[in-house]
C-alpha cells in the first residue's frame, strides 16, 4: 500500500471518502471553444454530437473522509483518453462510435475547495488543479445551489431542480485526468450513490465577473443544460495517479 505525507499527515491510498452529497449539471458546449480551454493539457474533447463536447459543473460536500471535511466545485470535460488514435469522421454518430472505440475520460480543468489540507493533498497526490475558493453549498433543500466566488468576485450561481429517483449503484464509470506542472496523469476513481436523482435539464446559472465565468460564456454558458443529477449520499475511493 503506498502512502503521502500531507502536511505531516500519512495519508494511505486509496484514499477514501465515506459520505458526501453533490450535484451536477452537464452542458453541451462548442468543441472548437472547448479545444482552446484545455489545449495546455495535451489532449482532445470528445465530440458527442459534431462541433459539441460535455462540459460537467459538479459541486460537492464532502462531510466524511480521509481528507476531512469540505466544500468543492469543479469544471470537467468528457475526453477522449491518450493513445486512442484518430477520431472517426464527422456524422450524427460519430461521437457514440468514439466512445465505444476509444473510451472516455473526465479531465478536470478546474477544482476550487474551502480548505487548506484537501488543496495540498490534491495537488501534491493526483495534480488536481485545487484552488481556494469561497464556496457557498445550500444543500438542505429539494433545489440544491452553489454559489462561488474566487477573489472576492463572482463566478457563477448554481441551481439544480430535483429530477427522478433513480436506484443506488454506481456513479463514476470514467478515469479521472489532471494536468499540473506540465505533467498529464490519469486517476482511475470509483463512486456509489443513494438517493440519486437525475432529469433532462434542470440548471439555472447565472454567471459573475471572474475570468472563469468568462470562460464559460465563450463555451456557451448560460443555456440550457442537457442533464442534471443529484445524489445525497455518496461513497468513492482515489488510487494513485499515474503519470501519461
Amino acid at each position: 500500500m503506498s502512502s503521502h505525507l500531507i502536511q505531516g499527515r500519512r495519508i494511505d491510498m486509496p484514499v477514501r471518502i465515506r459520505d458526501a452529497s453533490v450535484g451536477a449539471a452537464t452542458y453541451l458546449v462548442r468543441a472548437d471553444a472547448a479545444r482552446a480551454v484545455i489545449a495546455y493539457s495535451g489532449l482532445d474533447v470528445t465530440e458527442v454530437l459534431p462541433g459539441k463536447a460535455a462540459c460537467t459543473l459538479v459541486f460537492v460536500q464532502y462531510r466524511d473522509g480521509d481528507l476531512d471535511a469540505y466544500h468543492e466545485f469543479g469544471m470537467a470535460f468528457l475526453i477522449r483518453p491518450p493513445g486512442s488514435g484518430r477520431p472517426p469522421g464527422r456524422g450524427p454518430l460519430a461521437g457514440l462510435k468514439d466512445v465505444r472505440a476509444a473510451g472516455s475520460g473526465a479531465f478536470v480543468h478546474w477544482l476550487p475547495v474551502d480548505q487548506g489540507f484537501t488543496l495540498e493533498a490534491g495537488r501534491r497526490i493526483w495534480g488536481f488543479p485545487k484552488e481556494r475558493a469561497d464556496i457557498d453549498l445550500r444543500l438542505a433543500t429539494p433545489y440544491k445551489r452553489c454559489v462561488l466566488r474566487r477573489d472576492g468576485r463572482l463566478v457563477l450561481d448554481l441551481l439544480i431542480r430535483p429530477g427522478l429517483p433513480l436506484p443506488p449503484g454506481g456513479l463514476a464509470g470514467v478515469d479521472a485526468y489532471s494536468h499540473l506542472d506540465g505533467v498529464t496523469r490519469r486517476i482511475p476513481w470509483k463512486a456509489r450513490g443513494s438517493g440519486v436523482r437525475a432529469r433532462p435539464g434542470g440548471a439555472l446559472i447565472r454567471l459573475g465577473n471572474h475570468p472563469i465565468a468568462k470562460e464559460l460564456s465563450e463555451l456557451g454558458l448560460p443555456g440550457k443544460a442537457l442533464m442534471t443529477a443529484t445524489a445525497d449520499h455518496v461513497t468513492m475511493s482515489f488510487e494513485d495517479a499515474v503519470a501519461v
